[in-house]
């Protein structure tokens, strides 16, 4: 096989929960090819709501980056009022157009003013190389859309909450500790992404292997500084098989097939989740739930399926968690299962919590 026809992967690198090895073959890639995906439970993640208005914005975070958003307001709002607004962050990976759009567009029918965003160096976000991990910047991003969300003349920046699904919800929280104008937080199916990145699913990662990770990505920093090639890791499998995992199948059902899928302008279906190999160690140093008790009293939810690989996560932020707080599981749901699954999120569970906590006081 031609050195330039694949992209190599490293092996046992974890993240989005996957134990993942081998290569990504270009050549091999499809989308959903000869695969039907599982669209119970209201599957509706490119749902349009004719309820409410979008308009494509973008602002600046304090490094001077773009980030992308999508604005969603409810028709019918008056623009002379002060409304409580929610920002939604997609998992890690994805796009604002997975997940995040879904959300926000819900929550707009219900009287929100919501924006959904692209994580600087996914997306339409700026950032530079594409794919990158910085979790310092990702929370700035959080940041970033209050700053924007907070100066409309249409929002109440003193009710200004944050919803972060999957690896989203880690940076919502990181970001919460250190911005108090986040009044209340709610994360779904989240990840820990530097837990899992860490020690893996359940502890599944040695501490050697952990070395070899970190050994192969700093080795990887010399041939892309003298101009090699960039490698990615982890993300969504490409193609499944007989000895495919239950989460490697669960993950692409939704990435990898018209359920999910989304190639934004300048990407490629071969690198579609996978961030960079180099970069990607970042998340070792990463701890969202130290100190996540001084967000205290500003209230958090975390919402997780009861039988969610991820759900490990959800329960050991909400333990280290001060009041007030509350762990909500959703029965018979697993992890991807709430991305998208209209029948099974609890909107409502959201919309209470929101209108409660971002009330005017």
């Amino acid at each position: 096989m031609k050195k330039k026809s694949i992209i190599t992967r490293v092996l046992t690198v974890i993240a989005l929960g996957l134990l993942l090895t081998g290569t990504i073959v270009a050549s091999k890639t499809s989308v959903g090819a000869a695969y039907t995906p599982d669209m119970s439970n209201g599957a509706d993640n490119f749902y349009k709501s004719n309820k409410i208005t979008m308009k494509k914005v973008e602002f600046k975070n304090q490094y001077n980056m773009n980030v992308a958003g999508n604005l969603f307001i409810p028709k019918g709002l008056k623009k002379n009022t002060k409304n409580p607004a929610i920002i939604v962050g997609h998992p890690m990976g994805a796009v604002k157009e997975q997940s995040a759009n879904l959300y926000a567009q819900k929550m707009a029918e219900r009287g929100f003013v919501t924006l959904s965003l692209d994580l600087s160096f996914w997306g339409e976000s700026e950032g530079q190389p594409r794919n990158a991990v910085s979790p310092d910047i990702y929370a700035e991003d959080f940041s970033a859309a209050v700053d924007f969300l907070g100066t409309r003349s249409f929002v109440d920046r003193e009710r200004i909450g944050v919803l972060g699904i999957c690896g989203s919800g880690s940076f919502a929280i990181s970001a919460a500790k250190i911005d108090p104008r986040m009044k209340a937080i709610a994360t779904v199916s989240m990840y820990d992404m530097g837990a899992a990145n860490r020690n893996g699913l359940k502890h599944s990662q040695t501490l050697e292997q952990r070395k070899k990770i970190l050994e192969e990505a700093v080795e990887q920093r010399y041939v892309e500084f003298t101009g090699g090639e960039t490698k990615y890791t982890s993300g969504t499998v490409h193609e499944l098989n007989e000895n495919s995992t239950p989460i490697e199948r669960e993950f692409y059902d939704f990435y990898r097939t018209p359920r999910g899928e989304f190639t934004p302008k300048g990407s490629s279906p071969e690198l579609t989740t996978h961030p960079t190999l180099t970069s990607n160690i970042k998340f070792m140093n990463f701890y969202p739930f130290e100190d996540i008790e001084t967000i205290s009293p500003r209230p958090m939810l975390f919402i997780t399926g009861e039988n969610a690989h991820s759900r490990e996560f959800s329960e050991d932020a909400y333990k280290l968690a001060g009041k007030p707080k509350e762990l909500y599981i959703v029965p018979g749901a697993g992890h991807v299962d709430l991305y998208d699954r209209v029948n099974l999120i609890p909107f409502d569970k959201l919309e209470s919590f929101f209108k409660e906590n971002l009330k005017k006081r």
